[in-house]
């Protein structure tokens, strides 16, 4: 899967929704993406209940990631935050990740435990430990792993000559994409972009504190590739807010059955049918 996201980044800027669990995957593939990430605080909110501060763990994160990898049927990148430790965690990061079939890593330069990029009070290691964790990442996947995304959060913390400086450290080191997260301004866009023409990655955070571009605009800018990490997040919590204010008032299921769905119509989102074919050719084979 590494190399058809490759491909996908060769033919021109590719735009990743994100998911974080089976269903969304399987909502977000159907719509015709050809690729998919997975946010890290959307598994910290689905899995853990909890907020993007650096709480969900390796193990965590592995072990939801393996069923969205078998789920999409198309390249996967994955947000692996710090890498969960020193250089010799991040190589077991990696490594695990590998193994679960992802496509793409995404590795930044955060202390632990991190937060979200676009929440204030963030803090980076120095550049060199940043550019050590690449490098491990780069050893720990070989000639043919997963796609290496570098994301640098120094633009908030000590300005954007230092995160450009970083982000050319971190392709030096042998990463392919330079993530500088959350600049504020067309300046600084068109300034990363520029920095890193055809290997600059963008995050369409809705309501964060970067600019809201098109897919084709940033393009045009010098990034090859975009991140939506809310658009499964948003549009899920404004739809079971409002279905079980509902419910809480009404007490009936009228609202949830004009949406014209059914066990077995939901089901059919992840598959139902070729399961049942299974499980009838397995009938059939025994006799």
């Amino acid at each position: 899967m590494s190399d058809a996201l490759r491909s996908l980044l060769e033919a021109g800027p590719v735009l990743l929704p994100a998911c974080y669990d089976g269903i969304s995957a399987a909502v977000l593939e159907q719509a015709g993406f050809p690729a998919l990430a997975v946010s890290g605080a959307g598994l910290a909110m689905s899995r853990l209940g909890v907020p993007d501060l650096g709480l969900l763990t390796l193990t965590e994160l592995v072990d939801a990631v393996r069923p969205i990898v078998r789920r999409a049927g198309v390249p996967v990148l994955v947000d692996a935050d710090t890498g969960f430790g020193g250089t010799l965690n991040v190589v077991r990061t990696v490594e695990e990740l590998a193994a679960a079939g992802v496509a793409g890593i995404q590795l930044e330069d955060q202390v632990s435990a991190k937060r979200c990029g676009h929440l204030t009070g963030k803090a980076v290691v120095s550049a060199g430990e940043f550019t050590e964790r690449i490098a491990a990442a780069v050893l720990a996947r070989g000639e043919s792993g997963p796609l290496l995304v570098a994301r640098t959060d120094a633009l908030a913390v000590h300005g954007i000559d230092d995160a450009l400086e970083r982000g050319r450290r971190a392709l030096a080191a042998g990463a392919d994409l330079v993530f500088v997260e959350a600049p504020t301004s067309m300046e600084e866009v068109e300034r990363i972009g520029a920095a890193f023409p055809g290997r600059a990655f963008y995050n369409l955070a809705t309501g964060g504190r970067s600019p809201a571009l098109p897919l084709e605009r940033l393009g045009e800018l010098g990034y090859r590739m975009a991140v939506c990490p809310t658009v499964a997040l948003y549009p899920a919590v404004h739809a079971l807010r409002t279905a079980a204010a509902t419910l809480h008032r009404t007490g009936s299921d009228a609202h949830l059955q004009e949406l014209g769905l059914s066990p077995a119509g939901l089901f059919d989102v992840v598959g139902l049918s070729g399961w049942l074919d299974l499980d009838a050719r397995v009938a059939r084979a025994a006799h």
